[in-house]
């Protein structure tokens, strides 16, 4: 078996939370930490702002919105690395409060990025996830929100501990349809796709560990999804009331969980603490 570097990924860090997680991993993580961003000039621009600070991250573009690009890097860390050892799905999207962008497309834009396509890295990059490994789904308060918001069947099937991960895709598949059909309102769903798009990844995170309890639990792998807080970035504007240093906190505190932690696994966390939603 030959010695592989140990290797941390993190998605959509080009900016924001994203960009400040890679480099608190850069300072922190014994082993190369890879930048990915959709936008090649970006996230080479990103790395050059890190090298200037004196760190060395790497970059790999990646699309999570094309299953392609998430299968490039995924052969990538195999050559490489034979494998991942950290991976933190910080890529999202949000629309801003008032765009005038029809709801049911602004619903099935977010839900393709925020859940689908995370979804698909989960899928595509899980398994070559090594014993110890440390999974990090960057969530949202506004999903609990969502929850709260959402009617009492709705919000027993999303609680349910049996829910399947496709039982969860066909909730979520069902939510933008129903914004198409101006039904969601009756069908019990909240008015925020955002919250939906993150709820999703939240419960998604719990089916995945799981998962891992059931086929691999002599690997250790802890998986968890987090909420950042409101921080100050593009997405959220200047409204936030926390840096993006702050943002990153917990993300790479559950990043960098020792090897002998047997949690928090399967859960939201915020500043550190699991959440009971």
């Amino acid at each position: 078996m030959p010695s592989y570097t140990r290797v941390a990924l993190v998605t959509g860090a080009n900016k924001g939370i994203g960009f400040a997680i890679a480099r608190d991993l850069c300072r922190q993580f014994p082993g190369d930490v890879v930048l990915t961003a959709r936008d090649v000039e970006r996230g080479r621009a990103a790395v050059q702002q890190l090298q200037a600070e004196g760190l060395s991250p790497r970059f790999h573009q990646l699309d999570i919105d094309d299953l392609q690009s998430i299968r490039a890097l995924r052969a990538f860390l195999r050559k490489e690395y034979g494998g991942l050892n950290v991976l933190v799905n910080n890529a999202g999207i949000a629309f801003k409060i008032d765009d005038p962008t029809p709801f049911d497309i602004q619903a099935e834009m977010t839900l393709k990025t925020n859940f689908f396509a995370t979804r698909n890295v989960c899928s595509e990059l899980l398994p070559i996830v090594k014993p110890h490994g440390r999974v990090v789904n960057v969530s949202s308060l506004q999903g609990s929100k969502a929850l709260e918001n959402c009617s009492e069947d709705l919000q027993e099937k999303f609680r349910c501990k049996t829910l399947t991960e496709e039982d969860l895709v066909e909730l979520m598949k069902k939510f933008v349809e129903d914004t198409k059909n101006e039904v969601h309102e009756r069908e019990g769903w909240p008015n925020s796709a955002y919250g939906v798009s993150k709820l999703g990844v939240t419960v998604l995170s719990r089916i995945l560990a799981q998962r891992l309890d059931e086929k691999r639990q002599a690997d250790r792998i802890l998986l968890n999804a987090c909420c950042p807080g409101w921080v100050k970035t593009d997405m959220v504007g200047a409204h936030g009331s926390r840096t993006v240093e702050e943002g990153a906190e917990t993300p790479v505190y559950l990043a960098l969980l020792p090897p002998d932690a047997t949690g928090p696994h399967g859960q939201l966390v915020r500043d550190k603490v699991v959440q009971t939603w």
